[in-house]
């Protein structure tokens, strides 16, 4: 992908696979239709995937003004000020339209995840996915990264949506990272990325791509697994998942020229790949033991037999399952076909989904100072997750209950004078049978405004955004009271009744295996539906002026003092509700929320010395921002500082230090505020400070608690009391009614976060090595006061692991009198403020343009990272934890320490073929606890002998583009040519939230994928 770093003359900028292409772009020179000029038939040479790019790209590094295709100037930026060879200190990253069209990119997702500053995501390979795709810089989250579309917010930072942007409609993507809040707002800590859209389009054109995956299962080290475990293990060559992009764009002018609209509607479509299509995923493979072996995870709750587990009498506690031979007697649970199912055997490896996104662009010229643009968006999308259907849950089970046989009622501990006894069932109904949970997003974009030159001098720009998303979220879940119902069954074997006699009660075999009634199902499950609503109301006012036309120049440069002056109004809402049937089953409660801030800003842009000896260009430039948000008391600032010097042509040093503060969003003051009660780890925490309780063949015996009395003191626990048995959770009763301790969510009081940035590098491009230039920058970041969102275990593991650290242990709230953690007592967790997050590292980016005269021509586009450092520090008396390179114990950024991309592009000199092979490499992923690093896991006693470590992958993708006539191309793609498999990671789930054995996110998990795409003009 083309990359671009704007630094005035010798802006470098190389890409994540492809070479650069403008960055941030704005128009000068010309105001109006002008200066907006139109693309007819989109593509000057549609079967050109590098060279149609090269004077764009060469403007884009030098830093001279480029043309855009009819005219007006395009300026390479990172700020708001507009005006023709302005120098930026900020790298910035782009990926260009031809970049995309060679990766046969489906959504924005695909495009964004192979660049190495962004984080990545794979929501469409993420079962629990919501169906909204969202972008992280830099490891640092999708609310601290700024999201635009042609230079204005996309929508409010928790409901965004980036899917709403088709791919055939990017003109480019521009990623500025490092702190940009002084510029952009107060939320773009981590950067900013802007969509640059194809809207001044004329004529009609139809893009068409279809994709899917080509892939030859051999054998893992799952495949034994899941065999012996009676789950089966895919084999061969299979082609599935198919996807598919269309998209119908149209535009005209009017008027004379002086109206032009254009619009599109495009539709895409994603078929499900199951999770045991692939052999890396027969089964959840997991490792029991530190060192032991490895084996598919046995999910008691999944079996198809029904397992039952008797809560009284002599076998109180075993675990039995229905025969499977059909007779009506119990074995022992176990592993076998018919005893344990693969639970996640209907989960998706890749999400089926439907998505239609509309739209239109409109400018019109009113005078040759002003011009009124418009622009709308709308958007459906539809998709699936689904579960498995189990009903589960402790009953009360009638001793004469007809299904009942003699020996299951002994076993179950039915005796004489014994009437019922208590049973906690898990029955998974048929493998066939799960159930989806369905989510629809929705969702308007609407801008508008007026834009304009006064004089020589000055431009500005007035507009607004309305943004509206909304997702009905509907699951399936086990209506309350129903089950307790089907299992108290009367009547007879061959005509069963509900004991209860509820109404439509459907009676329920639960001693016999195999149980899959549909009637059954249908009673025991129901449906609600939680509908959740934001809409951003954003209004801007920016006024750009260049002072030099006013005599405001420095003696020793050519061009003037450079200003920009803005202020913007923000107003962010969320609203969720949910009908009747969703708040009985799942709880929870309406919520109505809003936040409003007011910011201004100011930038200036001033050459200090220009074309001078050993001077070529010294630059300085400066912006300051206020923002004061209704959520909090005080007002804020941030602000930054940056430097460019060139001493001669080929050479540019740049550095930029930039203060970035984030107030909290809606969602995460709800979360932080709002004070619930629930049950700590699902009722399987226990107070550290109580004995350590062991089962064995003697009974019950009670040890040292794990805790040291130093640490539990530090908890506000007498000595007195430590080591009571009165401290076990399971003596108490929590708010919420669960048998566990307490743990209180919310209660915290979230401050903005305060984020400092700094960036420092060189741009060469050498005379005497004609068309080649490359850069080096380095960043560091740095947030103190980071908000985030931590569990209780964050402040029980904390406080044991730091031996009594009280930034910690004040987390752990104990009852006054009798030090529990019940009865009034509780643990805390929420999203609040905790110490510092840190990234630190390399980027490299190179690109180089070789003239095989008669022959035709060959680009090199590099871009490459290396992180020093991924993580933070989690108390001023804690070690910094650095993630860069590892995964696990807390290591979820699973940022390898150097990843590249390097595109080759051939081009013959008619510009009718091209041919571009992209190379990408990710580095090795290392368990934290085998990193020698304490402060990570990293210690002797953890450190694995086997899986523990990811190797390096590399991956090749091929793309050849015809241009079979002047209105119509060809591309034909392969990515991961190779067929390149999934690394296996054991518990992949703890790791990277995917139960495929893998990091979905980082690397390639289909296997080959093909595509075919067409740009025809009509």
């Amino acid at each position: 992908m083309r990359i671009q770093q704007s630094a005035s003359w010798l802006a470098l900028s190389a890409a994540s696979m492809m070479l650069a292409a403008p960055a941030i772009a704005q128009q000068t020179g010309t105001t109006g239709a002008q200066a907006d000029a139109p693309q007819t038939g989109a593509d000057q040479n549609p079967g050109d995937l590098s060279a149609n790019a090269a004077a764009t790209r060469s403007a884009a590094i030098t830093g001279t003004p480029q043309a855009s295709p009819g005219g007006g100037d395009v300026v390479v930026t990172g700020t708001r000020i507009t005006r023709p060879n302005l120098a930026s200190a900020a790298p910035i990253t782009s990926v260009t339209r031809q970049d995309i069209q060679a990766q046969a990119a489906v959504n924005v997702e695909d495009v964004l995840n192979r660049l190495p500053q962004v984080a990545p995501d794979s929501q469409q390979t993420y079962n629990d996915s919501d169906g909204r795709q969202r972008i992280k810089l830099r490891t640092l989250g999708f609310e601290r990264t700024l999201v635009l579309i042609d230079g204005k917010r996309l929508g409010t930072q928790n409901g965004q949506d980036v899917g709403i942007i088709p791919t055939s409609l990017l003109q480019r993507v521009d990623v500025l990272t490092g702190g940009a809040s002084s510029v952009y707002g107060s939320d773009a800590v981590a950067g900013v990325v802007n969509f640059v859209l194809r809207k001044d389009f004329e004529g009609v054109q139809l893009d068409a791509n279809y994709n899917f995956f080509n892939h030859y299962n051999k054998d893992t080290i799952v495949s034994p697994l899941a065999r012996a475990a009676g789950f089966g293990s895919a084999r061969g060559l299979t082609n599935d998942g198919g996807r598919a992009d269309l998209t119908l764009t149209a535009g005209t002018k009017l008027f004379d020229d002086k109206l032009h609209v254009s619009g599109f509607v495009n539709y895409r479509q994603t078929n499900e790949i199951a999770l045991t299509s692939r052999s890396n995923a027969g089964c959840y493979l997991t490792q029991l033991q530190l060192n032991g072996p490895l084996s598919c995870g046995l999910t008691p709750s999944s079996s198809t037999s029904g397992l039952i587990t008797p809560q009284s009498g002599p076998n109180a506690g075993a675990q039995y399952v229905n025969n499977p031979d059909g007779t009506r007697t119990f074995v022992p649970f176990g592993a076998g076909q018919g005893n344990a199912s693969n639970y996640f055997s209907g989960y998706a490896y890749q999400r089926p989904s439907e998505r239609v996104n509309a739209g239109g662009f409109a400018t019109l010229d009113l005078a040759p100072e002003a011009e009124l643009y418009a622009s709308g968006i709308w958007f459906r999308d539809k998709s699936y997750t689904n579960y498995p259907t189990i009903a589960s849950g402790t009953v009360n089970v009638n001793c004469n209950n007809p299904y009942l046989s003699g020996t299951q009622a002994t076993a179950i501990g039915c005796a004489t004078g014994v009437t019922s006894v208590p049973v906690t069932l898990a029955y998974r109904l048929g493998e066939n049978n799960d159930r989806p949970d369905t989510f629809i997003n929705t969702g308007v974009r609407l801008t508008g405004g007026v834009r304009g030159k006064v004089g020589d001098a000055w431009t500005y720009d007035v507009g607004g955004v309305y943004a509206r998303n909304h997702q009905d979220y509907t699951p399936s879940f086990r209506v309350p009271g129903t089950l307790q119902n089907a299992v108290n069954v009367g009547g007879t074997a061959a005509n069963p009744v509900c004991a209860s006699g509820a109404a439509g009660c459907v009676p329920f075999d639960i001693f016999s295996a195999g149980n899959n009634n549909p009637a059954l199902i249908n009673y025991l499950f129901g449906t609600g539906t939680s509908e959740t609503t934001g809409t951003l109301y954003d209004v801007q006012a920016n006024v750009t002026g260049d002072l030099g036309k006013y005599g405001i120049t420095s003696p020793f440069a050519e061009q003037g003092l450079a200003i920009a002056l803005g202020t913007e109004y923000r107003k962010d809402t969320l609203t969720s509700r949910a009908d009747s049937a969703y708040r009985a089953a799942l709880g929870g409660t309406d919520t109505n929320l809003s936040q409003d801030v007011v910011e201004a800003n100011i930038e200036v842009q001033a050459p200090l010395i220009e074309h001078k000896p050993f001077a070529e260009l010294v630059q300085v430039n400066g912006g300051y921002r206020v923002s004061k948000y209704s959520s909090n008391p005080k007002a804020f600032n941030t602000w930054k500082i940056e430097g460019v010097y060139a001493p001669v042509s080929d050479l540019t040093f740049r550095a930029s230090f930039n203060k970035a503060q984030r107030a909290p969003t809606v969602v995460e003051i709800r979360q932080a505020s709002n004070v619930e009660f629930v049950g700590g780890g699902s009722g399987t925490f226990t107070d550290f400070c109580a004995p350590t309780v062991t089962t064995g063949a003697n009974g019950v015996t009670y040890g040292a608690p794990i805790a040291s009395r130093e640490v539990c003191r530090a908890t506000g626990l007498s000595d007195a009391l430590y080591g009571s048995r009165d401290l076990l959770c399971s003596n108490g009763t929590t708010p919420n009614g669960s048998s566990a301790c307490a743990v209180r969510s919310g209660g915290f009081t979230a401050d903005p976060e305060t984020a400092y940035t700094q960036t420092y590098g060189l741009v060469v491009k050498p005379r005497f090595i004609k068309g080649l230039v490359f850069s080096v920058d380095r960043y560091r970041i740095k947030i103190d006061n980071s908000l985030g969102y931590n569990d209780y275990s964050y402040y029980t593991d904390g406080c044991l692991r730091s031996g009594g650290d009280q930034f910690f242990c004040q987390g752990i709230v104990r009852n006054a009198t009798t030090g529990q953690l019940f009865n009034g007592g509780y643990i805390r967790q929420g999203t609040t403020n905790y110490y510092t997050s840190i990234a630190q590292g390399w980027d490299f980016q190179a690109q180089y343009a070789l003239t095989l005269e008669s022959i035709g021509r060959l680009d090199f586009g590099f871009n490459g990272s290396l992180t020093t450092a991924a993580g933070g520090q989690d108390s001023p008396l804690q070690p910094e934890r650095n993630c860069a390179g590892y995964y696990g114990n807390g290591c979820g950024q699973l940022i390898p320490k150097w990843s590249h991309g390097l595109r080759t592009t051939y081009t013959t000199v008619d510009k009718k073929f091209s041919a571009s092979l992209n190379w990408r490499y990710v580095g090795s992923l290392t368990n934290a606890n085998n990193s020698g690093d304490s402060a990570i896991g990293g210690t002797p006693e953890r450190a694995l002998t086997n899986y523990y470590r990811v190797a390096p992958q590399n991956y090749f993708d091929l793309a050849l583009n015809f241009a079979i006539a002047k209105q119509f191309s060809l591309r034909l793609i392969a990515n991961n040519l190779f067929d390149k498999s999934a690394p296996i990671v054991p518990d992949s789930y703890n790791i990277s939230l995917a139960r495929t054995n893998t990091i979905p996110q980082r690397y390639d998990t289909l296997g080959r994928n093909i595509a075919i795409g067409t740009t025809i003009n009509f």
